[in-house]
């Protein structure tokens, strides 16, 4: 049957009253469940200025959800739960206008990157970069900043390509509660929108600019990690679309040689990225299984020997790429655009199978994880990088857990004119790993990926996904951003009560104090640095302590012996 995933929001009323939203995975950092007293999906922008009408004539918070909620944070958690309204973008996801002249596409912000790669191609257009994954929507995806990989023209952010918004804010009575404001290039407000954390009103339609079709040739090239760090700033500066995917505790490095190819170039490659199908549920159990056992006995030689297996299969079958829609025969892979950038099977699970899901889907007993993302300057990537291959050569297995996850993926994003935007040239370091269902239970290897997440957070100065990461990511995060005070400014004209706000969106934007939660355990799900034994898990032998090479920071460590 087709298992498509769940509607994120739920209601105890078919009047969609009483409503609580999750995320696709299930759960947020600190594991709370939230609440809105009602949901509205409006279907056309006249729909949606009532519906915030509504709300600011009721004085109620607000909140955006997407259709598929992919954001890790609690950006979607609106702060009065009793009262809260839930605006979802499910239904408004036309596409307005084509202007194949000017290479810009208007889309409402309820659409999903994949029905903007397909619908561009049918007039041979095309975006240039943007996320692999394409079960993001529009909206969604420019609130986060969610990026693909490339220096290159106007960088891997999408939120970039953006010439044009319209937005819908709470305004005065006599205003009629709600009015829509149309941004375009060159006013400095629009740099707000383009990363706004959902903080300044709802997105309605977003004109992108496009280029035409083009093809590109992919070869993935493998190669040992010992010289990564005089390779990563020259890597992407050779290649448009290049990105490097690292394996540290097998000392491997992945380098994605992929650039524009003549349009009459052979090839129909296609990427139907392996992580992204549809998945047995029975497997994903059994996958699950074996990892948490691997976890409860310490089993590091386990994790090791299943992610050399996991990551020989990804390579071999060079991670989901065809030369022809259908198999693999070597490389390049060359193809069209449209074909290539991006991909996510798993949306659509084939009705003619078993129960088949994404791997991350809460409903079965499948991947539960955190990630660490975050962005370090080009010129502190090198010793980054070499302070990680530190650890390793300390504790050469502390990384394959990580591994089984395929990796620290690493891409490339440019400098941003988005106020909370990429301040940098920079390369942006995806690091997926095991979660614990138990809060209180740490992992193996807990010390080295807090030491990792500390070292590019803290030490490198790295810039948090605002989509993904634990709270400590966020802890001071926005005084690295040079222009916070014009994106405050705008939020004040925009939204000057607050309607959008939330107590963690003004903890994050550095407005109230209480992102960091310390009690027992909090160290474990990245709710606290510990700075004390209790905010790891003594009884089980994971006691505060330095890092082994970024002494200033403070990780929760498996000690035999607490002498």
């Amino acid at each position: 049957m087709a298992t498509p995933p769940e509607d994120p929001i739920k209601c105890s009323s078919p009047r969609n009253t009483s409503c609580t939203i999750t995320n696709s995975y299930g759960a947020f950092p600190d594991r709370t469940t939230c609440s809105a007293s009602q949901v509205l999906y409006p279907t056309s922008e006249d729909e949606l200025v009532s519906a915030i009408a509504f709300a600011a004539k009721n004085r109620m918070k607000m909140k955006v959800a997407t259709r598929y909620s992919h954001s890790i944070p609690k950006l979607v958690c609106p702060d009065d739960q009793k009262n809260g309204l839930l605006i979802s973008t499910k239904y408004l996801n036309q596409i307005v206008k084509v202007d194949v002249e000017e290479r810009k596409m208007v889309i409402a912000s309820g659409v999903t990157l994949r029905q903007l790669i397909n619908e561009a191609a049918k007039v041979g257009l095309a975006l240039p970069y943007g996320p692999y994954w394409w079960g993001l929507t529009i909206g969604g995806l420019m609130g986060t900043g969610a990026h693909g990989s490339s220096l290159w023209g106007r960088g891997s952010s999408v939120h970039d390509h953006v010439v044009e918004v319209r937005i819908v804010v709470p305004t005065s009575p006599e205003n009629g509660f709600a009015k829509v404001l149309v941004l375009k290039e060159g006013d400095e407000d629009l740099n707000a929108v383009k990363v706004s954390l959902g903080v300044l009103g709802v997105l309605s339609q977003i004109t992108i600019k496009l280029e035409p079709m083009f093809k590109r040739s992919i070869t993935y090239l493998v190669k040992n990690d010992s010289d990564l760090g005089d390779q990563v700033a020259s890597f992407g500066r050779q290649h448009e679309f290049a990105d490097i995917t690292w394996y540290p505790s097998q000392q491997k490095a992945v380098y994605r040689v992929d650039d524009r190819v003549p349009i009459n170039t052979s090839g129909n490659g296609l990427s139907d990225f392996l992580p992204f199908r549809p998945t047995a549920s029975l497997e994903l159990a059994l996958v699950r299984t074996i990892e948490d056992v691997q976890e409860s006995t310490n089993d590091a030689n386990g994790k090791c020997s299943l992610a050399k297996t996991i990551t020989d299969a990804l390579i071999n079958s060079a991670y989901g790429l065809t030369n022809n829609g259908i198999i693999f025969t070597g490389y390049p892979v060359i193809g069209f655009q449209n074909r290539l950038q991006a991909s996510g099977t798993c949306l659509d699970s084939p009705k003619d199978a078993k129960f088949t899901v994404c791997a991350w889907d809460s409903r079965v007993k499948g991947e539960f994880f955190h990630q660490t993302t975050f962005s370090i300057p080009l010129p502190s990537a090198k010793a980054f990088i070499e302070d990680v291959q530190k650890l390793v050569q300390i504790e050469p297995k502390s990384l394959c857990g990580q591994e089984l996850y395929n990796g620290i993926l690493m891409r490339y994003v440019k400098t941003s004119s988005a106020f909370l935007g990429k301040q940098d040239d920079a390369i942006d370091f995806d690091i997926t790993y095991y979660r614990s269902k138990d809060p209180m239970n740490p992992r193996l290897y807990e010390d080295i990926l807090e030491e990792i997440e500390q070292l590019g957070i803290f030490k490198y100065g790295g810039l948090p996904h605002w989509g993904k990461n634990r709270n400590l990511a966020f802890d001071k995060a926005i005084r690295k951003y040079k222009f916070v005070d014009k994106f405050l400014q705008v939020k004040e004209r925009f939204d000057p009560q607050g309607l959008f706000s939330s107590e963690w969106t003004d903890q994050v934007l550095g407005l109230k104090k209480g992102l960091m939660i310390e009690k027992d355990g909090c160290a474990l799900e990245g709710l606290c640095i510990c700075s004390q034994d209790s905010h790891c898990a003594p009884s089980k032998g994971y006691y505060c302590r330095p890092g082994k090479v970024y002494k200033e920071a403070r990780v929760c460590a498996r000690v035999k012996s607490k002498v």
